[in-house]
């Protein structure tokens, strides 16, 4: 894990003060060396801090250099390096490292653009073709790793943190659009234009994208990944999607632990997360022992250190470690916290992952295992029942009373849905075009929606910022691409099913986890005891409501009502001040 940086130009050299510029701006991101690389006579250079995790000697220091063409600058992990390198060595290749840096360039020597679809990893990453002269730029499927551009003086500059744009020249200049559409509704990403940020002059490849620039121009974007095409497999049965669930999760988890450094777990006491320690332990070296780490709440009724500490009394090898934020700990903190952030965010449970980041780091855990991502994709959020029940009224009114009946079993309370207006003119399709129901797919591509679209980035994106900030590494195998493409071709009574979600995972790890973590009811999901927290904020936060004009930020459009958490993130983030 790393931070990167670069500039092209078209018809000027870099200079070398601004790549150090930039590298400063990154250095927590890699505290363990610095490197500078600019090209003797094209307009291109690149920076590199390191954060050591593979083949901890000097052979791994970037900017990388191979067989004389190629130039990387490499921010993340492929955890089948082991796995392509074998099938490049088998093609003749051969290497100096035991990087696999090394190996990714060797891969894109050999396949070029296509390369991506052969890497399970999370990354961003620049390579210089020194024979096309262009600028190749990629980001991980699901946007772990961030990767920012700007045009500042004539050059495409590109880096990993957007404070190392604006240390050389990007403006801070927000955007109205945005700063409304969080005002108003919440919005973090912006589906309408994916690549924006809070900042005008500072955009985002987006996950699952390549940039190809040139001349200092960019020349193309594709995206190379997607769930949307895939094939749902009606013929497997619930054991056997069971079976091959946890066979890829563990496999993910597996792969996710090859590290030359400690390896170690978040744990909150939820299914995703309890999963994980208990599989990682069960896959670790009989000798070796695993950190865990998690936040706690005092005299909150939602602190989930009873689950925690049942994962932690399963082996004797998990070494558990708490952390016990406070309001009063977060206000003397916002600013770092903030700073690390760079755009707002939703609550205050971002503190909480801070909290144990700095807690991994204290006790010399460098890499951490993390549950993120398993909601999105699992259908783990209750609201997701709203919609299958909405589904099931519309085209399979029987399952539908088999589903509100176990829903309501399970949570004492009935889910609301609703009967769609259009309902007898879908009926009618379906009797005369003998085509599918409008609803057939909704629940689906809401899951597909919010794993790729909207709400798991804005959540990778705080993970990966309050991590960095500490120098610590999170790996998610839920992330892996293989298990979600293996989730998304299952019949949605997998993964919701008479009440309960995520159910294929409950099933999967049934007989490793507690059974009273396996088939919790509750979702609480690292929650913070928020409103006690705000109530303290409220001195912070009053005088700076006084102050802020937000009309000028929104474009003059006015917003009804303004929460104080979002009079705390203008302040913060935006420049309101009359």
């Amino acid at each position: 894990m790393c931070g990167i940086g670069g500039i092209i130009y078209q018809n000027k050299k870099v200079e070398q003060s601004s790549l150090k510029t930039m590298a400063a701006k990154l250095s927590h991101r890699g505290p363990d060396g610095e490197g500078i690389w600019i090209h003797e006579t094209e307009g291109v250079g690149f920076c590199h801090r390191r954060l050591s995790i593979i083949d901890l000697s000097a052979n791994g220091y970037q900017p990388m250099h191979y067989i004389g063409r190629y130039t990387i600058t490499f921010n993340g992990e492929i955890y089948n390096y082991i796995e392509i390198k074998k099938e490049l060595e088998e093609k003749g290749y051969r290497f100096k490292t035991q990087t696999d840096t090394e190996v990714l360039m060797a891969l894109y020597a050999d396949c070029g653009y296509s390369s991506l679809a052969k890497i399970d990893g999370m990354f961003a990453f620049a390579i210089w073709d020194n024979e096309k002269k262009e600028l190749f730029l990629a980001r991980d499927r699901f946007g772990e790793k961030p990767l920012y551009y700007s045009f500042i003086d004539g050059g495409f500059c590109f880096a990993s943190e957007m404070k190392a744009l604006f240390a050389i020249g990007a403006s801070k200049e927000t955007s109205p659009e945005r700063v409304y559409k969080y005002l108003e509704s919440n919005v973090l990403i912006d589906e309408d234009d994916i690549e924006s940020t809070f900042y005008k002059q500072v955009k985002q490849i987006d996950a699952a994208n390549y940039m190809i620039v040139k001349n200092g121009q960019i020349q193309e974007r594709k995206k190379y990944w997607d769930l949307s095409g895939i094939t749902i497999n009606s013929k497997i049965t619930i054991d056997e999607a069971a079976i091959e669930f946890r066979r890829l999760l563990t496999e993910s988890i597996k792969r996710r632990m090859r590290s030359d450094v400690t390896v170690g777990s978040s744990l909150s006491g939820g299914i995703d997360s309890s999963s994980i320690v208990l599989i990682a332990n069960a896959l670790k070296d009989p000798d070796q022992c695993q950190n865990t780490f998690s936040a706690r709440f005092k005299n909150f009724n939602k602190d989930e250190g009873r689950f925690i500490d049942m994962v932690a009394a399963r082996s004797p090898d998990i070494k558990q470690h708490n952390v016990w934020p406070d309001a009063d700990k977060l206000i003397e903190e916002l600013q770092s916290l903030a700073y690390s952030q760079e755009e707002p965010f939703y609550s205050g449970s971002q503190y909480n992952q801070y909290c144990v980041m700095r807690l991994a780091k204290e006790n010399n855990t460098t890499v951490l295992l993390d549950g993120q991502g398993a909601d999105e994709q699992l259908g783990g959020y209750l609201h997701y029942y709203h919609h299958h029940l909405t589904n099931l009224i519309t085209f399979n009114p029987k399952q539908f009373l088999i589903e509100r009946k176990g829903y309501q079993k399970i949570h004492k309370k009935l889910m609301p849905y609703r009967i769609p207006r259009r309902l007898p003119l879908w009926y009618a399709k379906k009797l005369f075009l003998k085509s599918k129901y409008v609803y057939d797919d909704e629940v689906r591509s809401l899951l597909i929606r919010d794993t790729t679209s909207t709400g798991l980035k804005a959540l990778l994106r705080y993970g990966d910022r309050n991590s960095m900030a500490f120098s610590r590494e999170v790996r998610l195998p839920f992330l892996s691409h293989e298990l979600s493409e293996f989730i998304f071709s299952l019949p949605i009574k997998f993964l919701l099913n008479e009440g309960w979600t995520k159910f294929i995972l409950r099933k999967a790890v049934d007989g490793i986890i507690p059974d009273e973590i396996s088939w919790r009811k509750d979702k609480i999901g690292f929650e913070p005891p928020q409103d006690d927290w705000v109530l303290k904020l409220k001195p912070v936060l009053d005088p700076y409501k006084v102050k802020t004009n937000y009309l000028d930020l929104t474009g003059g459009r006015k917003v009804t009502e303004i929460t104080d958490w979002k009079w705390l993130m203008l302040k913060l983030f935006v420049n309101t001040e009359n």
